[in-house]
């Protein structure tokens, strides 16, 4: 799965202020409306900032007062030369910074199914094809918990289907919301799937309900808040993903899932005039939702590259906005949010515990890994579709999906059970204790190439660039 990108936020007021202090110039000929990411100095307040935007003929639609982070819309031609100034740190279009979800594989459907409950697990009549689940020993974590319903993790994705049998019980839709456009819309229908799969498939990886329905999730005593911040064309703009951070933090979510990266480059610059802001934001959203209590548990990616050391990124911008060019990706340019402050990264093993072909890796930033599938690794020439991993679709039925994008919320499930059964760890507690019980997996020997044309190479011992500290085990994490 291809990591996808999204940023919360609180609440969105408009504001209608007159310009204080400093003259700036008028703006000059409109054209159409476009959203911009408006900065103010750390600390500073937005006061100044959301002057400078009115008197630059734009409209504040959000305020992140939290952060210092405006989202502003303006049809000006001038306007971004017309806010900056005093009270104004960066500022940025978003036009073009919107990445296209990557949905993963989904290699094939299931019917529901339904038996009577048997509050086991494997009873579950779907079990069977639940190779991830025994993989890192939920039903022995089951025998001690299944999760504290006062947990909620956020889901930051495309929707949560609330009607799935599965889900209809899992669900907190008092903290569930839209973001869509940066502005937090919480009626059910804002926040439900249109057009994707990829955020009900997450949700029931961590949270599907022990009912004899279907499936059970790695924590189906927690609950899961659906924060939607893909739009009906499979979008996800920065100011979506900076309103779904600091909503899902203002609500007080201990864990949000992060299973894609932000803006149609896959790695964002900081170094880069227009990309810069983004980051900046970003940053901020994170590290304020850090401080309010919550972990942040994002997908490493499906490009398997090394993201340790440069190399050159041959697929982006992804989303259309320009041509497709390579570039050298070096210290500057980071994956968002996998490589911000804080975040634990996810990587992706299979259902032989290996390296999945396709995912990310690299020494100092994959934190731990957990399964996603590996339809190739039976056989590289033919995809097996039970390889993947099977969860919930909208609709009432399941699915099998592959990538980082499924291996996160293995790992925010277990996070959630561990939360679950040892209550008020802090984020950096959680984040180390979920590293502390991983299982260990060593690098394989020499160039690993599963999958011909997808070569790696894995560095370090114990803790190393393809595992981080190993497969994240629900059963230690309990005890």
């Amino acid at each position: 799965m291809r990591n996808h990108k999204v940023i919360g936020a609180a609440s969105a007021v408009a504001l209608a202020v007159g310009l204080v202090g400093t003259a700036i110039a008028p703006a000059a000929a409109t054209g159409p409306e476009h959203t911009y990411l408006v900065l103010a100095p750390q600390g500073a307040g937005t006061k100044a900032a959301a002057a400078r935007v009115a008197a630059a003929d734009g409209t504040v639609v959000a305020t992140y007062d939290q952060i210092g982070v405006l989202v502003a819309r303006s049809s000006s031609t001038a306007f971004e030369r017309a806010v900056a100034g005093r009270g104004v740190e960066a500022v940025a279009s978003t036009d073009g910074l919107g990445t296209v979800l990557d949905e993963g594989e989904i290699v094939e459907t299931v019917d529901s199914a339904v038996v009577e409950a048997t509050g086991d697990p494997t009873g579950e009549p779907l079990w069977t094809r639940q190779w991830d689940m025994a993989q890192i020993d939920v039903p022995a974590a089951h025998a001690v918990t299944t999760g504290d319903p006062s947990v909620v993790v956020g889901v930051l994705d495309s929707g949560i289907d609330a009607d799935h049998p599965d889900l209809a019980t899992q669900v907190a839709r008092d903290q569930s919301a839209s973001c869509i456009g940066g502005v937090v819309d919480r009626s059910q229908a804002a926040w439900s799937p249109t057009t994707s799969s990829h955020g009900t498939h997450v949700a029931g990886t961590i949270a599907a309900a022990l009912n004899g329905v279907g499936i059970s999730g790695v924590a189906p005593g927690v609950k899961v808040a659906s924060v939607k911040v893909v739009n009906d064309d499979g979008y996800i703009y920065p100011e979506a993903a900076v309103c779904g951070i600091l909503w899902a933090a203002e609500q007080g979510m201990p864990i949000t899932n992060h299973s894609y990266y932000i803006d149609p480059w896959e790695f964002n610059c900081r170094n880069d005039e227009r990309q810069r802001p983004v980051w900046l934001a970003v940053q901020r959203a994170l590290k304020y939702a850090s401080s309010k209590g919550g972990l942040a548990i994002a997908s490493a990616g499906n490009s398997n590259v090394d993201l340790q050391h440069k190399f050159v990124d041959s697929g982006s911008p992804n989303d259309g906005s320009a041509p497709v060019e390579d570039r050298t990706i070096n210290g500057a340019c980071v994956d968002l949010p996998a490589e911000a402050p804080g975040v634990v990264t996810v990587s992706a093993v299979g259902p032989a515990e290996v390296k999945s072909y396709y995912s990310s890796y690299g020494q100092g930033v994959v934190d731990v890994t957990a399964p996603g599938g590996d339809s190739r690794w039976r056989n590289p020439a033919v995809s097996t579709a039970t390889d993947a991993v099977l969860s919930t679709i909208p609709g009432g039925g399941y699915g099998y999906s592959q990538g980082t994008s499924m291996a996160a919320p293995h790992a925010s499930g277990v996070a959630a059970l561990a939360l679950s059964a040892h209550p008020g760890m802090k984020p950096g507690q959680l984040a180390s204790f979920l590293e502390r019980t991983a299982t260990p997996i060593a690098c394989p020997d020499g160039v690993f190439e599963l999958r011909p044309g997808y070569p790696a190479t894995c560095t370090g011992g114990q803790r190393n660039g393809f595992y981080g500290a190993g497969n994240v085990n629900a059963l230690n994490a309990v005890q």
